[in-house]
């Protein structure tokens, strides 16, 4: 757990300080969520250690927790930093925007969804606040409810086929989620034997939420507080809708005569074995592990040969998925391999 430990909380620590005393602190955080991840991934070649694929751990819950419970002052200071009364320059703002949202997305995010597939209910809830927090609370359930059913397949908006840039995807994932998510949710609240009262839709918490953070914000930084946080949410959903594409990009699962999809296999996600981005990501590029048991806690996923592997690390991948041509061009061999193996 240690190295989870180092990886996901040092940039907290980090961030704190670049919004609090600015300078150098700020490209301190840049640099290790960014150049320094991607040094250690190249430095330290080896996998984590297996702990075993059954158990939870109580270390690896604790730190799901503590990092959860972090995101909400985190959010605090970073919009007074960015938009606020911080003193800080132009560049430093803009420094701390890219380094906010570049934790929210690529720890925050990760992080969210451990909690939101943990079986205690005040966990979910904790993961479900922090997607609201970052204006994107309909990610629970639309990941829950539609992309662990329907992943791989049309019916899930966060699959993206083959040839589909970064742009296009992202323009529709993001509404058809939260529509497919509310679809959805209605649906399970129609199947009740007693209607449950409108107020106690998810949705009306993550809309409801999401306006109390932008009212947060405005009492933060006023309205130049209240656009550094959306800003930052942008920016951090902008890695959340990477994530996704990157993780299922081109990989569909088989349809039968009948029209029902083949079961979920190690076949239908991208993973990255590269170690130092994989602990602060919690293992989320251990994807392929995730969707076939779902309820295993991050330190025990697992990588084996038969999971598809990205050629590059996640990060890296996420950065040329922004040129669509080049990603195409990248990937079109080993999405070729992967749609071929019977």
């Amino acid at each position: 757990m240690i190295f989870f430990d180092i990886a996901t909380l040092l940039p907290v620590v980090l961030l704190f300080a670049g919004a609090i005393l600015g300078g150098g602190w700020v490209w301190g955080a840049v640099l290790w969520i960014t150049v320094l991840t991607w040094a250690l991934d190249h430095l330290v070649r080896r996998a984590a250690v297996v702990r075993g694929v059954t158990s939870e751990f109580p270390t690896g819950t604790g730190l799901a927790v503590g990092l959860g419970v972090l995101h909400f002052p985190l959010m605090a200071v970073a919009v007074w930093a960015v938009g606020g009364a911080s003193g800080h320059d132009l560049l430093h703002r803009l420094g701390l925007l890219v380094a906010f949202g570049l934790f929210f997305g690529q720890v925050g995010h990760p992080n969210a969804h451990e909690l939101i597939h943990k079986s205690t209910r005040w966990q979910q809830w904790l993961g479900r606040a922090i997607y609201v927090v970052l204006l994107m609370g309909h990610h629970a359930s639309s990941h829950l409810r539609v992309h662990h059913i329907h992943v791989g397949t049309a019916r899930d908006p966060a699959s993206a086929p083959a040839g589909l840039g970064f742009w296009r995807y992202a323009m529709r994932a993001w509404p058809g989620s939260f529509l497919a998510g509310l679809h959805a949710e209605n649906a399970l609240r129609a199947r009740a034997a007693t209607p449950p009262p409108a107020w106690s839709n998810p949705y009306a918490g993550y809309l409801g939420g999401a306006a109390l953070c932008l009212g947060a914000a405005v009492w933060i930084g006023g309205l130049t507080g209240m656009l550094a946080y959306l800003g930052i949410a942008a920016y951090a959903q902008l890695q959340i809708l990477l994530s996704d594409y990157l993780q299922h990009y081109g990989l569909r699962r088989r349809v039968d005569a009948n029209g029902r999809p083949e079961p979920v296999g190690p076949r239908h996600s991208w993973n990255g074995p590269q170690f130092w981005s994989s602990a602060m990501m919690l293992n989320a590029p251990r994807h392929s592990h995730h969707h076939t048991h779902p309820g295993v806690a991050f330190p025990a996923l697992d990588l084996t040969d038969q999971m598809p592997t990205l050629p590059r690390a996640v990060p890296v991948m996420a950065v040329v998925a922004l040129v669509p041509p080049l990603w195409k061009r990248m990937m079109a061999r080993h999405v070729a391999r992967w749609a071929n193996d019977k």
